[in-house]
């Protein structure tokens, strides 16, 4: 193996020893596979290439500083992948055995998990596919399940530092009733040419309005929004976002701080009133926002006035990040650590 520069990884693909993989055949799933193959050999008519009948998960695990490795929220992370196969009608994966094939897969990549305090993590990327042939639009007969693993750095270069973001209404990630609410690559494929447009103008990311009306914010990028004012954290509710495991940890680590914590419609021109906000996911965890630029309008929402991240902000990003690598202690039972 050559030597790794833990420091100046990029958020990206990086080959590792193992995935792991389970297929569902004949109306049941059969049991967890160590693979070294890269690659998948799946049917041409396959519907996750047809009808996009397929999901992913995002989650990451740490090396402490007492050299344990920790995974955060994977059973949340299988409760969202259950709610994404209701969705589009794939065979459930139970959270037992999603726990179980995490666990294996860390474990066997283990030389790959960065070293404490690297500022870089293992990105762990759960798929669920339909493999079954299929020409009308059904759901398919035969899924595989897949995890493989990568080590990354920062999601954004600058790691935690504030970052503009344009308003970019001529495109939608996600109708109000559609799939938005669920971790399928239909969602992404279709913020891809904004998000070109943004990175094209300067931008970290675009932020999307609700599809319906373009009054409310929903999303930034990949990433749910929250802003912080008047001791509140307030992040948007929205029959399309997906709801974020991030988002979920951060409003009870606030509500927990003393903050009153709000999901609800959130008005654009109420982004005039924040004293912070951020862009949060599993990737950066939080990005703070510096300024949303709505170019249409000619206007600028300027929430950092100088630059930097909000003191809330910090605080949260801090909080969540030491439980995650274990310099806290985890009182909501949301890392697992491995034997």
């Amino acid at each position: 193996m050559k030597e790794i520069d833990w420091s100046n990884l990029s958020f990206g693909y990086m080959k590792t020893d193992y995935n792991v993989r389970c297929y569902y055949r004949d109306g049941k799933w059969g049991e967890l596979e160590l693979c070294s193959e890269e690659t998948l050999n799946i049917h041409m008519a396959a519907t996750c290439l047809h009808y996009g009948q397929e999901a992913f998960e995002g989650l990451k695990a740490y090396r402490g500083k007492d050299g344990k490795i920790r995974i955060f929220r994977p059973e949340a992370n299988a409760e969202r992948l259950q709610s994404t196969c209701r969705g589009i009608l794939m065979p459930e994966f139970s959270t037992e055995k999603f726990c179980e094939a995490v666990k294996m897969v860390v474990k066997a990549n283990e030389r790959f998990i960065p070293p404490y305090e690297s500022g870089a993590s293992l990105y762990i990327r759960p798929l669920l596919i339909g493999t079954g042939a299929q020409v009308g639009v059904h759901p398919a007969n035969e899924y595989l399940f897949v995890i493989f693993v990568t080590p990354v750095g920062p999601y954004f270069k600058g790691g935690f530092a504030t970052n503009p973001y344009v308003i970019i209404r001529q495109y939608d990630r996600a109708a109000p009733l559609g799939t938005g609410t669920y971790k399928v690559g239909g969602n992404y494929a279709a913020s891809l040419r904004a998000n070109k447009i943004a990175h094209d103008a300067g931008y970290a990311s675009e932020f999307y309005l609700d599809a319906k009306e373009k009054k409310y914010i929903d999303e930034c990028g990949a990433a749910n929004f929250f802003g912080i004012k008047n001791n509140t954290y307030v992040t948007p509710l929205s029959t399309s976002i997906l709801p974020s495991i991030t988002n979920r940890s951060l409003m009870q680590l606030a509500e927990d701080m003393g903050l009153k914590v709000e999901r609800r419609p959130i008005p654009e021109e109420e982004l005039t009133t924040f004293e912070e906000a951020g862009a949060c996911g599993t990737a950066a965890v939080i990005s703070p926002i510096e300024r949303i630029d709505d170019l249409e309008n000619h206007k600028s929402y300027v929430i950092s006035k100088d630059g930097k991240p909000g003191p809330i902000s910090e605080k949260l990003y801090h909080k969540l990040r030491a439980i995650q690598y274990g310099d806290e202690a985890d009182p909501y039972g949301w890392v697992t650590v491995l034997d």
